[in-house]
């Protein structure tokens, strides 16, 4: 008779070292790209408002 029990430990550390890796890529802070479009949103309507003025 054959052991067909699947020992999961192995999978197991390689999903921790995926579900790692994709944590890490994904707390990127987006603050610089908000600040950023916000800057531009401002300095188009200054551009605006002194062109029509």
């Amino acid at each position: 008779m054959s052991n067909e029990q699947v020992d999961p430990s192995g999978t197991t550390g390689q999903f921790k070292a995926f579900a790692d890796a994709s944590a890490d890529e994904s707390g990127r802070s987006r603050t610089p790209l908000v600040i950023g479009g916000v800057v531009a949103v401002v300095l188009l309507a200054l551009i605006a408002y002194l062109a029509l003025s």
